[in-house]
């Protein structure tokens, strides 16, 4: 860790925020396990309490509309011909302030899922493995009915929260409506939160507008499910299960793997050469822009431009645009030293970190040799 010199001229060493690894020697059974069985069973409880938050101040918002409607059967929507706009907007906005509120709280502890056509995407992804997905699917499920429970025993009255489908709505349309809606979310949720980018830890908010504008439409016509675990847990406490409700499986599913399709495909053709620099800073931007290639194809990007090279002193690539970029801090720091960026790497997600490719010798300072030479 680098000095710095204070304005009194005294020498000190900069201050970070320290991470501390907790303990386990107290728990006897956690210390006792390997880590991996153990970053399992932490990642279950979190999601097992989650989804439990979740779900209850999503399905309270669900009862409370119901109720203040005076138009209760057993199922959201309640609907008798037309649907009530107010009640809709209540029950999307219940869902997608607590998702939003919730996934930001536990996205560091189980990820935040909450959802098991979203986990088996995110499976699909390769971002996280089979064992971690079967925990995170049980502790959803027992979630949700813990949620349905307690809230049909803590309000008065019939529950009011399960998913039915709206009048005129026909099982083929329900459940095409559920997918659109389940593809939305969850590809939301890929390009966000699985795709690290600068903006990673403002996934949540996203995340909970994308579950607002699904409901918004799916609501009326299905009870806006897109969770398989929100429409087992009432059915399972209310014991009923409609003749349809292999809908609100299917469905979620069906557009979780679309999601999953879509992101493949433009990660397959490279989707970060398409509009470059979204997430730049002012500095980033120009000294991206300065690089004055074209992304038109392969053949002439590789070509490079302007006698400007690539990370590596060669011609400008896709890995080029794909690296993540120099910070502002850096580069304004390499800039007070006299060293030049023109070399370096600048892609499409800013980490505030120099590429591997761009070492000292292509940091090179207004004298045209390197440090290392002039050492």
């Amino acid at each position: 860790m680098d000095s710095v010199r204070t304005h009194s001229g005294e020498t000190a060493r900069p201050q970070y925020p320290v991470t501390r690894v907790p303990s386990h020697k107290n728990v006897r059974f956690l210390s006792a396990l390997p880590n991996s069985l153990r970053n399992h069973f932490i990642a279950f409880i979190g999601e097992y309490v989650g989804t439990f938050l979740f779900l209850f101040f999503a399905f309270t918002g669900t009862q409370v509309a119901n109720t203040a409607a005076k138009n209760i059967t057993t199922a959201t929507p309640a609907l008798s011909g037309t649907s009530d706009v107010s009640v809709v907007m209540f029950i999307a906005l219940s869902f997608g302030f607590s998702l939003a509120v919730n996934a930001w709280v536990f996205f560091r502890i189980s990820g935040g899922l909450f959802n098991p056509a979203v986990t088996l995407a995110l499976l699909c992804i390769g971002a996280f493995d089979t064992l971690r997905a079967l925990s995170v699917f049980l502790a959803q499920i027992l979630g949700a009915i813990t949620a349905a429970g307690i809230v049909a025993g803590l309000f008065p009255g019939d529950m009011a929260v399960a998913t039915t489908l709206g009048q005129g709505t026909t099982v083929a349309r329900g459940l095409f409506i559920e997918l659109f809606a389940t593809f939305q979310l969850t590809f939301c949720i890929i390009m966000l939160a699985a795709e690290k980018h600068k903006s990673t830890y403002l996934a949540p908010i996203g995340i909970g507008l994308s579950l607002f504008i699904s409901e918004l439409g799916a609501v009326p016509f299905t009870g806006g499910s897109l969770n398989p675990a929100r429409s087992f847990g009432p059915s399972v406490v209310l014991g009923a299960f409609d003749g349809y409700h292999w809908i609100y499986w299917l469905g979620p599913v069906m557009g979780a793997l679309l999601a999953v399709g879509l992101y493949r495909l433009v990660k397959v053709l490279e989707y970060e050469t398409a509009n470059p620099g979204q997430e730049f800073d002012d500095l980033e931007h120009e000294l991206f822009r300065q690089r004055t290639f074209s992304l038109a194809g392969v053949d002439e990007a590789e070509k490079g431009f302007g006698g400007l090279g690539g990370g590596d002193g060669g011609p400008v690539s896709r890995e080029d645009v794909k690296r993540p970029v120099v910070g502002a801090a850096s580069a304004a720091a390499a800039a007070g030293m006299g060293m030049s960026f023109s070399d370096a790497s600048f892609g499409q997600f800013g980490h505030g970190v120099v590429s591997p490719k761009a070492s000292r010798a292509t940091m090179r300072p207004a004298t045209g040799r390197t440090a290392v030479e002039r050492a």
